[in-house]
């Protein structure tokens, strides 16, 4: 029989603040709150960014001053929005208009004679250059005589050409939060976001580890451009260049799969399955779909699935700029000069299917928390939705590496059939919506578009509801689908599928047909949307689709499955859980809360930590063992 992987928690953090409990998602939809969400809304993103906090001596602002909580919220709104969402590049990263450089230069004497120089003794390069001469050293300074041109490399600066990103509220810094020595800021946010999640279940992991067997439990994240700021691979590759060495962290945590080994070692010590895979910007979906097939197939039966991107640093700004690929100030420019405009809109920087010239860099990180369908029944946990499937398919031959290509129509065409072979035709035709890539280029409107109609069209649907996220939060590669899947679930808890706001109207190269393109926010009865499609399309071909049930399908499903009494008994289970994340809630509106961090703890050793018993393998601290009786899977071979 297989198990259903259902989603029973989630978190993290994006340019549209925290994810747990629906906060992200709720700036997306800012404007359409009543009031009172819209107040808390902005309180949990005061609090967030350590604009407004509650302690001892009650409610203080940043500066320390006691204050109001609803006046200050009043008087604050604006900017707490202002600081959220795509936007000017801000300072806290680096300055975007002195991008710091070496300019290389020759210097030659003006009468033709021997240059002269004075330098310290320690300063002497290990290897002296052929035309320099010691005249003078007396073991403190020196004198040098350099016959010829001294080839010199002098400190300059240049503006970024790029100027807008989707950043992380202002004022949030996960490293203030830890004793993150060193991290680099990716693996910061998934110490965050991967305990936002877990905060988020309203169950204790603790016990969770009690219930399970460690080997059941699996850990599916990574970053596709790896740690790429100083404290990362950026630091291990230009140090020396930079005139500072090389630390012991930077190669170790600069690798790709480096979110999953923080997640296993200072957060869970987690011993059980684990990795990433790295498909560009499908890469949260690579993730995803290792999960779904181990929990499906009985592997596992909990997986901590996500992804972590920190890309905005001027390196990587400035390739993909290169590239073409970038919305810059120019373009933006251009794009709006027809309105009078002489200065970038940066908030609309990103404009899916509209007339448009380039993504916007983003930086993220999300996390969810799947169990199968048995144990989230047993254990009360809350039903955010189910993963249906997700399809993976290359491109083929490819005459352009970042060039988009057939491998997409596969990975649509194959999650629509799987949406309406679960739950039937007219779920599919009438209640299911898509989650676009969307980047925002020229290219990827006029592709994705043609995939969604031709797919529409296959398969009976009239008017496919279209949206895309990336409008709001810019393009976090690795993570974009953590985004896309976040969001999605906040549609079905709220009822307001987010439009395309920054896209006016779509370009005509855009093909409409059988589709309805959301350039507005569009109410629905969220118990009659069944379904929803997430689609990614990466560089090198790395095409991938997610299949997503609603809460209310999920429901569905698992009454039929298990009977009414079992859901039932969920029900009364849920009460627990549900008081426990309310809990949790209260916290995010009072305090910023520090992420999981457990550094030298409890750490085993094989010599006495584990122990040998007939077909098991039992580990101290675990209730459950590791079962060793395995079948042999080839038996027509043996």
């Amino acid at each position: 029989m297989s198990h259903l992987p259902v989603i029973v928690g989630f978190g993290g953090i994006s340019p549209a603040g925290r994810s747990a409990l629906h906060y992200g998602y709720r700036r997306l939809v800012f404007d359409q709150l009543p009031h009172a969400e819209q107040q808390q809304t902005l309180q949990n993103l005061a609090v967030l960014t350590g604009a407004l906090q509650h302690g001892s001596q009650g409610w203080v602002d940043e500066a320390g001053n006691s204050v109001q909580p609803e006046a200050f919220l009043a008087a604050h709104q604006q900017q707490l929005l202002d600081g959220t969402l795509i936007r000017k590049l801000e300072r806290n990263l680096f300055d975007p208009a002195r991008i710091p450089m070496h300019a290389p230069l020759a210097l030659d004497s003006t009468d033709g004679a021997p240059l002269r120089l004075t330098l310290a003794t320690r300063k002497l390069p290990a290897v002296l250059p052929a035309n320099w001469t010691i005249v003078s050293n007396d073991g403190k300074t020196c004198e040098i005589e350099v016959q010829g041109s001294l080839e010199v490399m002098v400190k300059d600066s240049f503006p970024s050409p790029v100027n807008t990103a989707g950043q992380l509220p202002s004022g949030f810094a996960p490293e203030k939060l830890y004793p993150g020595r060193s991290h680099p800021r990716g693996l910061q946010m998934t110490l965050y976001a991967a305990s936002d999640a877990l905060y988020s279940l309203g169950l204790d992991w603790d016990k969770l580890q009690q219930i399970v067997a460690p080997d059941q439990v699996a850990v599916y994240a990574g970053s596709s451009l790896n740690q790429l700021d100083y404290d990362g691979y950026g630091g291990l590759l230009k140090a020396r260049l930079l005139g500072r060495k090389i630390t012991s962290k930077q190669l170790p945590l600069g690798f790709g799969e480096m979110p999953a080994d923080f997640i296993n070692a200072y957060m869970l010590g987690s011993v059980g399955n684990t990795g990433t895979n790295l498909g560009a910007c499908a890469s949260f979906h690579y993730n995803l779909h290792q999960a779904l097939h181990d929990i499906r197939r009985g592997h596992i039966r909990i997986a901590i699935v996500g992804a972590s991107e920190a890309p905005i640093t001027p390196d990587i700004i400035e390739a993909f700029a290169n590239m073409g690929a970038l919305a810059d100030d120019a373009g933006l420019v251009e794009l709006d000069k027809h309105l009078g405009r002489t200065t970038p809109d940066h908030r609309r920087a990103c404009r899916p299917f509209g007339t448009n010239i380039g993504f916007t860099l983003a930086e993220s990180a999300q996390f969810f928390v799947l169990f199968d369908d048995a144990l989230a029944l047993e254990l009360g946990a809350t039903i955010h939705g189910a993963v249906n499937d997700v399809f993976i398919n290359a491109d083929g031959y490819k005459k352009s590496i970042a060039s988009p290509g057939i491998g997409n129509y596969l990975t649509m065409a194959k999650a629509a059939a799987a949406t309406q072979a679960v739950l039937g035709a007219n779920s599919l035709q009438q209640r299911s919506f898509v989650q676009a890539h969307g980047t925002g280029t020229p290219q990827n409107r006029t592709t994705e578009s043609a995939i969604f109609a031709d797919v529409a069209r296959h398969f009976g649907i009239f008017n496919w509801p279209v949206t895309a996220m990336k409008s709001y939060l810019g393009h976090s590669i690795a993570c974009a689908g953590g985004d896309q899947l976040a969001m999605t679930l906040g549609v079905w808890k709220h009822g307001i599928i987010p439009g395309i706001l920054t896209t006016h109207e779509l370009a005509s190269d855009v093909t409409t047909s059988n589709l309805d393109f959301l350039l507005q926010h569009r109410q629905i009865d969220p118990t009659r949307m069944d379904a929803a499609l997430l689609n990614s399309k990466g560089f090198g071909g790395n095409n991938a689709t997610a299949a997503i049930l609603s809460p209310t399908v999920t429901t569905r499903m698992l009454a039929t499955k298990h009977g009414a009494k079992a859901l039932a008994a969920w029900q009364t289970r849920n009460e627990a859980v549900i008081a426990a994340t309310a809990d949790y809630e209260q916290r995010t509106l009072r305090e910023q809360i520090a992420p999981l961090y457990r550094y030298d703890h409890d750490v085993k050793d094989g010599s006495k930590d584990l122990q040998f018993a007939g077909d098991k393998l039992q580990l101290r601290g675990y209730a459950q063992a590791v079962q060793l009786d395995l079948s042999n899977p080839y038996p027509d071979m043996a």
